[in-house]
């Protein structure tokens, strides 16, 4: 099965099976029966691409309820830190973080349901992140919280005199702070 389980309820990594030879690769990188053999029928609806140089760190981000995004992450090229933080309140790893290095080498993928909070930090020269999404975005139900927050303990892997961050992520809330309303 391509699909591993974490210990966070419904966050899977995707492990596709590349078939490789002289003349380069090939895998599928999304497969509506091979995710329904994983649990996922999600039906996505908008796919998004981003390109960021060394140190950019993006997040955390999430939209809320009724329009929350459940996310199929993928980079195309370079390497980045991808991290969510589960805010589901009632979930066994309610206020935790899990954190995975995606890359184009590795082609490994992250499927993050509903009630995360997403980021990502870049740790090669540039990245190429690529993402579907079950549901469009909508600015009025935007949130964030602050990828630096103290109590959230991440290491984002970049220096702090290196990181690159928007003034919009610069102005989330805390955790503790946040908008919020997913229910496990």
């Amino acid at each position: 099965m391509p699909f591993i389980q974490t210990e966070f309820p419904g966050l899977q990594i995707f492990e596709p099976k590349v078939f490789e030879d002289s003349r380069g690769y090939f895998f599928e990188s999304y497969n509506k029966e091979t995710c329904a053999s994983g649990g996922i029928n999600t039906v996505f609806v908008q796919d998004n691409q981003a390109r960021s140089v060394y140190g950019v760190v993006r997040g955390l981000h999430y939209q809320l309820n009724p329009q929350a995004q459940t996310k199929f992450i993928r980079v195309l090229s370079g390497t980045i830190l991808d991290v969510v933080l589960d805010i589901r309140a009632g979930s066994p790893t309610y206020g935790r973080h899990f954190a995975i290095e995606l890359s184009a080498e590795n082609k490994r993928q992250l499927y993050i349901p509903h009630g995360f909070a997403h980021g990502y930090s870049v740790l090669s020269e540039t990245a190429e992140v690529f993402y579907k999404c079950d549901a469009l975005y909508n600015k009025d139900l935007e949130a964030g919280i602050q990828f630096y927050d103290p109590a959230l303990q991440i290491d984002w892997k970049i220096p702090s005199e290196k990181q690159i961050i928007s003034d919009k992520d610069k102005q989330h809330p805390t955790f503790e702070n946040c908008r919020n309303n997913f229910i496990f």
